[in-house]
């Protein structure tokens, strides 16, 4: 392990200088900071010498860059490196602010009092990290994903030599969350306490199993009277306007036919052009007149407390409907998927929970058989 240390006179500091793979690398700086004390350059060096006999022991990895500062193998480094490169062109401002806040809040503060490298990072740390963050077992999960996903690209850079094994889903304590739906009568008594001049987006959400941050804004050009079908391509994220919907992809859904009346007479009231918002809040102080998702929030509460009943918007409307379509509707999981669009079955099964009164349908659907054949 051939190895010497020098002065540079012009730059007035320690130099490393180590052999290594069929070529000696320069080392300038250790943790970041110019060598101005020969014995700092002795010990980078030791320290690179340890490195290696450990590595030809078999007990850990080596990348010189990790000394060279080349090939972003620092966690803080290529975390922020991730993040403009991939993270932020191509995620939302929602999924964005997410990572930057498990970053700001758990990741970074973890990694700065654990002094691991990128290519360091063991199943080890990755539980300790969990342990770390004093959340939900459900945000333990989150953050940790995060960390997979970057870790990902890492890999497919060749960054780190290989993937480490992450915790297993079963060492998170995941809840499942508690989830309430409304029956369609209660539903619609909430929907009809809400004014007429706001009524129509939520009924749109009712009848069309989406969510509120595009229903906001569906434009005209989304709207197709001849086949009486919405184009779902764009949401807001963070309040921000996002031309894609939260999963990427757009969808064309059918027009329902309790809705059509509805869409059919606001268009006539109105001479808008293709890309104004469908939906406009009489309210508005916006440039362009549409709602905001906390404006249909704040309306869908205030009707809700009128109605002396506990239930978030997204969870009376989509949530509601579709738990409605299997337990009032006798639909099943697969056909609800059709409506949805959803990319995974499992995705849908805890709209499959079988209320009281269709258990009892289906309980009676023997007893109306042997009376049949009787």
């Amino acid at each position: 392990m051939k190895g010497s240390i020098s002065f540079e006179k012009d730059r007035g500091s320690w130099v490393v200088s180590f052999f290594w793979k069929g070529k000696r690398h320069k080392i300038r700086r250790y943790k970041g900071e110019k060598m101005y004390d020969e014995r700092i350059a002795r010990k980078c060096l030791a320290i690179i010498q340890g490195r290696v006999e450990q590595y030809q022991q078999g007990l850990c990895t080596f990348r010189i860059e990790e000394f060279t500062g080349k090939g972003w193998t620092d966690v803080a480094e290529f975390y922020n490196e991730w993040m403009e490169e991939v993270v932020k062109p191509s995620k939302s401002p929602g999924t964005t602010k997410g990572y930057e806040s498990y970053w700001n809040n758990w990741i970074k503060p973890f990694f700065e009092k654990n002094q691991v490298m990128l290519h360091e990072i063991q199943l080890d740390t990755l539980t300790k990290l969990k342990n770390s963050i004093t959340l939900t077992g459900k945000s333990q999960y989150n953050i940790l994903n995060c960390v997979h996903t970057m870790l990902d690209y890492a890999y497919r850079c060749n960054r780190i030599p290989a993937m480490p094994p992450f915790p297993k889903k079963g060492d998170y304590d995941l809840k499942e969350p508690d989830f309430k739906w409304m029956y369609e009568e209660e539903q619609m008594n909430v929907i009809n306490s809400i004014p007429e001049e706001h009524r129509a987006p939520i009924l749109w959400l009712k009848y069309h199993y989406r969510r509120p941050s595009e229903v906001c804004v569906l434009k005209w050009s989304d709207w197709d009277e001849v086949n009486r079908t919405f184009h779902i391509r764009r949401s807001y994220s963070k309040r921000i306007l996002v031309e894609k919907t939260k999963t990427g992809k757009s969808h064309i859904i059918p027009c329902d036919s309790a809705f059509l009346p509805i869409i059919q007479e606001i268009r006539r009231n109105t001479n808008d052009g293709p890309d104004e918002f469908i939906f406009k809040n009489p309210r508005s102080r916006l440039n362009h007149g549409g709602y905001m998702p906390e404006a249909l929030n704040k309306l869908w509460n205030k009707a809700c407390k009128e109605s002396e009943i506990e239930i978030e918007l997204y969870e009376g409307t989509k949530h509601s409907s579709c738990t409605q379509f299997i337990n009032e509707y006798d639909g099943t999981i697969d056909e609800l998927q059709m409506l949805t669009d959803h990319a995974r079955r499992d995705s849908l099964k805890h709209y499959a929970k079988v209320g009281v009164e269709r258990k009892r349908r289906l309980m009676e659907r023997r007893h109306m058989k042997l009376v049949a054949n009787e």
